[in-house]
């Protein structure tokens, strides 16, 4: 196949788990045999404009404006109004405007398009005003659709009731759980003798850094030992070392930056738990790397993840006033590690199911 990815940002680009997984995507259907072109927008000036890597055909274009963090291109706009040398087009998260332009380019074209759902909400904006983006543009948006693609059945059945008409399919993320398990090596970044506690994702606002911080004076009155490791880097980190110094806790506050992906399965061996407290993802690759590795998650409370992390940890209604710092602690207590993910999880069936559904709609 002759695969249009349209992407709003890519690995290693920009870092995060929707960046990879595109990456990944498009590297492994390259590997195929599939002919694989992602356009996006440019993040880095210095970057080509055109490049082929891992086996694939890169092409960035200049942002032209920002609506509400969201890079608006013109150059995006109009190679999708020319493209037609492609069997099908699978555009990632109905939150960009990539994907508006590509729903679009099907609504007045011929080439079939596939929609992956990486998270119902942004993270970037009220909930209240995705709920009304969702029941007008981004209904619209998902139903040009040929197939879209939602992580769990919770997600497709919260899809269909915005109104969405287009075929669901429902594929999990996944990972590399053989490079993601609980045997092997630690790493040295972590002085793993004391109980560790881990953060791992982009220091922003939507994924709420600071109630880690905030919880761990409470988790330290019970493990007086406990250390926090955040592992991730962006705008919030000199606000978060001010933080964790106004809490008194910076002696156990490590801040590691980007950590590579090759480092990461250690990362996860040597922590004793993973705090997530997003607002709102879709199924995050940072849960199930971490349990894959056995480690314990805790996580805000999403419905989506409540089958996945079930035995597996704990969800906590942050924005019902819980605190993650009980249920951190007792997980701490015990000592436990948890059981392995299914083969359902495992990259490899993601990427099988995936070209096999856009096979089904490009022929």
């Amino acid at each position: 196949m002759r695969i249009l990815r349209v992407a709003q940002k890519l690995y290693p680009d920009t870092k995060g788990g929707g960046q990879y997984h595109v990456h990944a995507m498009s590297r492994d259907q390259a590997a195929l045999g599939h002919d694989v072109t992602v356009v996006t927008v440019q993040s880095d000036p210095d970057l080509p404009h055109i490049e082929t890597r891992d086996g694939y055909t890169v092409i960035r274009y200049d942002p032209t404006a920002s609506l509400l963090g969201n890079d608006i291109s013109s150059g995006v706009a109009q190679y999708l109004a020319s493209a037609a040398e492609f069997d099908v087009m699978h555009a990632h998260s109905h939150l960009y405007f990539s994907t508006n332009l590509a729903a679009l380019k099907r609504r007045l074209g011929d080439i079939p398009l596939a929609i992956t759902n990486h998270g119902l909400y942004s993270q970037s904006a009220p909930e209240n005003v995705f709920r009304l983006y969702l029941r007008t543009l981004g209904r619209w948006t998902f139903d040009q659709a040929d197939v879209v693609f939602c992580y769990t059945e919770t997600d497709r059945d919260r899809v269909r009731e915005f109104g969405v008409s287009s075929r669901i399919e429902v594929v999990s993320n996944g990972i590399d759980t053989n490079r993601f398990g609980s045997d092997g090596r630690e790493s040295r970044l972590i002085n793993s003798t004391e109980p560790v506690v881990l953060f791992v994702g982009r220091l922003v606002e939507g994924k709420r850094p600071s109630v880690a911080l905030e919880a761990l004076p409470q988790i330290k009155r019970t493990h007086p030992d406990a250390q926090l490791y955040l592992c991730g880097d962006g705008p919030l980190r000199s606000d978060l070392e001010s933080l964790a110094r106004e809490l008194d806790i910076d002696d156990s506050v490590h801040f590691l930056g980007h950590v590579p992906y090759d480092e990461m399965p250690r990362v996860y061996r040597s922590g004793d738990v993973l705090v997530l407290p997003s607002r709102a993802e879709g199924v995050p690759r940072t849960v199930l790397e971490a349990i894959s590795t056995g480690l314990p998650v805790v996580c805000s409370h999403l419905d989506q993840l409540e089958e996945l992390v079930a035995g597996r940890g704990e969800l906590v209604d942050l924005d019902a006033g819980e605190s993650i710092a009980p249920r951190v602690s007792e997980w701490l207590e015990t000592g436990q590690r948890v059981r392995s993910l299914e083969d359902d999880y495992a990259w490899q069936t993601t990427v099988e199911r995936t070209t096999a559904h856009l096979r089904s709609i490009a022929y």
